[in-house]
Formats: C-alpha cells, structure tokens, sequence
C-alpha cells in the first residue's frame, strides 16, 4: 500500500478494509496513545488500560470490511471503547462488590489530582444514592453504615427488630449499587465525548 500522507485516514480506512495490515498499523499508531490515555483515566489500571486497548484494535481488525470509511474513524473507536470500559466497570462491581471497588478506587485516588476529582465524584454519587432512599431506610443505613452502630444498637433506638433493620441494609445497599454503577456509567460516558 502507498500512502504518503499517514493522516490520509480515508484512503487508510479502504486499504484497513481491504486487509492491509500497514494501514492497520498507521491508524493504531495514530490513534492508539490517545485512546489509551482516556481509557486509562476511566480504569486506573496501565494493564487494564493496555488490554482494553488491545481488545479495541482486534475488534477494529474482525469488523474492518463494516468500517465506512466517509463516517469519522475517531467516533468509532471512542464509541467501540465506551463499551469496553462500560463492560470492564460493570463486571468489576459485580464480581467484586460495590464496596471492594470503591476502596480500590479510593486508595488510588490521591495519587492525582485528576484522580481525586474522581474520588469526590465517586463519592458524591453514593451521597446522594443515600439521599434517595426513603426516610426510615436512610436512617437505618446511615446508623449502621456511616456511624457504624451494630443492629441491635440500632434496633433498640427506633424501637424496630434486628430483623428489619437487616432487611432496610439489604435493599438500601442494592439501592446504592444500582444507583452507583448507573450515574458512575453515564458519569465515565460523558467524560468520554470529551475526547
């Protein structure tokens, strides 16, 4: 393949489809560090980053004959990598529980200031989760959760069965994780259209 201007991404994208592992190579050299630098602000990790990455451009690759090389290349790939992110994210909450992941996160997140901001962020989400329950529930999770009162503390100053308290921690915890991974998801998203 002769192309003499490596940014000619149409004529790269018909040679890609054609099968040419140069034009491959050019568009992922092109593209690739900037896409890794997004990625990895989203997961905080350089191997996730890295596989993420590598996931991205071999799915390029087994879909290349589909790619329409008049439509921006850009917004193809930043979309293919939203959904990889969007699925790394969601697989992390689910294997490991929300709390493990957040405690990850927050230890990580003073190491830069972009990453404190996500650390604040992070927790203005489970904030105002909180802030949705209804009342009784709240203030049942609040008492156990964040001032860490056992339920039979809990129990003896509203006058409820440990029971009960038990269920209100169950469904407010689901309430949060749900609440959590659907604003975090649109949050990294959002982040994600600004590239």
């Amino acid at each position: 393949m002769e192309v003499n201007n490596p940014f000619d991404e149409s004529r790269l994208l018909i040679s890609l489809q054609k099968g040419d592992k140069e034009a491959f190579e050019k568009l992922y050299f092109f593209y690739g560090k900037k896409l890794y630098i997004s990625i990895f602000k989203m997961v905080k990790s350089t191997e996730i980053a890295k596989e993420i990455l590598q996931e991205l451009f071999q799915r390029v690759w087994e879909r290349r004959k589909t790619i329409d090389p008049t439509k921006s290349f850009k917004s193809y790939l930043f979309t293919i990598a939203r959904h990889l992110v969007y699925d790394f994210l969601h697989s992390q909450v689910r294997q490991r529980g929300l709390e493990t992941y957040l405690i990850e996160k927050s230890t990580s997140s003073y190491r830069h200031v972009d990453d404190e901001i996500a650390f604040k962020e992070t927790h203005a989400i489970i904030a105002n989760g909180i802030r949705q329950l209804p009342p009784q529930r709240r203030h049942v999770y609040v008492l156990c959760k964040i001032q860490g009162k056992s339920y039979e503390d809990v129990s003896r100053m509203l006058g409820i069965s440990t029971s009960t308290i038990s269920d209100h921690i169950v469904k407010a915890t689901k309430f949060i994780k749900s609440y959590y991974l659907s604003e975090h998801i649109c949050l990294l998203i959002s982040v994600f259209y600004l590239f």
